[in-house]
């Protein structure tokens, strides 16, 4: 059974870093894109960052740039997010997500807080 478990959110004061894992088990298939994602209440879901699993590219949402970097560890089958400098509006519930070719997959999503 293929699944996603997000951990490391939590409260943070503004100002502060977190890093996020995703823990990626059941594929039997290599996903070749990964990515997360939030969603703070009565918004959408929005990308933070994607990376293609064969390292070729990575994006960002314009408001995580210069502010996060996603990345991996294939031996461990976990992605990161790693967030620094968070604000406030940062305040979401923060999903992974991984996209194969036999479809899309989300994790149950972890909490990040950003307050003081």
């Amino acid at each position: 059974q293929v699944q996603l478990v997000e951990s490391g959110g939590g409260l943070v004061q503004p100002g502060g870093s977190l890093r996020l894992s995703c823990a990626a088990s059941g594929f039997t298939f290599i996903p070749y894109v990964m990515s997360w994602y939030r969603q703070a209440p009565g918004k959408e879901r929005e990308l933070v960052a994607s990376m293609a699993t064969d390292g070729s590219s990575q994006n960002y949402a314009d408001s995580m740039k210069g502010r996060s970097t996603i990345s991996r560890d294939n031996a461990k089958n976990t992605v990161y997010l790693e967030m620094n400098k968070l604000k406030p509006e940062d305040t979401a519930v923060y999903y992974c997500k991984a996209r194969t070719i036999r479809g899309i997959y989300w994790g149950q999503g972890t909490q990040v807080t950003v307050s003081s």
